[in-house]
């Protein structure tokens, strides 16, 4: 950690701050400019917080100098890590798709999506059986049978399952479901309590990002997780709110290159959600795609004019195969394959 000292700070004032980071088990280096005094505190800085300082006189300032996420953190793991799920690499040179409905409906839907999914290439299923909504009128999804449906239509195609989990309370009915990947999603990208007890199992987790959140209290959320023996996480770009009408959410594409430098943990992109159109998520994925995307989370409904949720921004089992027709050939033009 660095403090610097204000330009009129006296001897005592500094005495005081290193006297504080010795008190802590550090030890100090001290530098006296022409116009300010910067005291740097060596040893493991997390004993110490920055308004430990910033309150003593004679402080202008204090920051850290290492990240406060340590475990995510691209300097903890130089090499990137690859969450496998079933199998399936999530990371590395091959790009997953994961599709799938916003909402588990009935066992018919299910059955033609889990169709659909497979024979488009995709490895993964998505399907929400609880379902986080603004308005407490909409549809909230069918709960634990919603989780049955969902098993039952991805077994037929070997497909692993991925499903969004709200409540902490709901945990040992997913383990007890076999959900082969935990989403955590954007209204709970700050639930600390749930965060933590994803933490202590052994499943793939997709950490959505917050509505506006920065991506330092992104990578702050996954270090939750990992901080209690979980690595195996996912982070899941489905763009923030702005001020923009046109669309739903605006991508963050340049989120993709900044967490790959920040963290070894994979990145994937939610199209749908950012777009909340269907003919916008073809452009979105690929440009997904080109800022370095490690996979894809695409919504597809067997009739979208008939889904019960977020109509407008599902792909038809048509549109979803041609999509991957026309990715393929990016993705290999950037060295991956799909």
């Amino acid at each position: 950690m660095i403090i610097v000292m204000a330009s009129k700070a006296s001897p005592e004032q500094v005495a005081a701050v290193t006297a504080k980071i010795r008190a802590a088990g550090l030890a100090e280096h001290v530098s006296c400019g022409t116009e300010r005094t910067i005291i740097g505190a060596i040893g493991d800085e997390r004993a110490l917080t920055p308004d430990m300082f910033e309150l003593m006189p004679g402080v202008e300032r204090a920051m850290r100098v290492m990240k406060e996420y340590r475990i995510v953190s691209r300097e903890a793991q130089p090499t990137d890590t690859v969450v496998r799920v079933r199998g399936v690499p999530i990371g590395g040179e091959t790009v997953q798709i994961i599709a799938g409905p916003c909402s588990v409906e009935t066992p018919e839907q299910m059955a033609l999506s889990a169709a659909a999914v497979a024979d488009a290439g995709c490895r993964l299923m998505r399907g929400g059986a609880f379902k986080p909504r603004s308005s407490p009128y909409s549809f909230q999804g069918l709960g634990v049978e919603g989780l049955d449906y969902l098993q039952q239509a991805a077994h037929q195609y070997g497909l692993p399952v991925v499903t969004e989990l709200m409540d902490v309370r709901m945990l040992d009915t997913f383990l007890e479901h076999d959900v082969d990947v935990i989403q955590i999603g954007a209204r709970n990208m700050q639930n600390f309590d749930l965060l933590k007890e994803v933490g202590r199992i052994n499943k793939p987790v997709i950490l959505k990002r917050g509505l506006a959140a920065t991506i330092s209290e992104w990578l702050m959320a996954a270090e939750y997780i990992a901080a209690g023996g979980n690595h195996n996480i996912i982070f899941c770009e489905r763009g923030v709110r702005s001020f923009e009408t046109a669309y739903r959410n605006m991508l963050d594409v340049t989120a993709i290159p900044v967490l790959k430098k920040e963290s070894h943990l994979p990145v994937i992109v939610d199209p749908s959600h950012a777009g909340g159109k269907a003919w916008l998520v073809p452009a979105l994925a690929k440009a997904a795609l080109a800022a370095g995307a490690d996979g894809l989370m695409v919504e597809m409904h067997p009739n979208p004019c008939e889904a019960w949720c977020d109509a407008d921004q599902a792909l038809t089992p048509a549109e979803l195969k041609a999509l991957i027709g026309e990715l393929r050939p990016l993705a290999q033009a950037l060295g991956r394959n799909l």
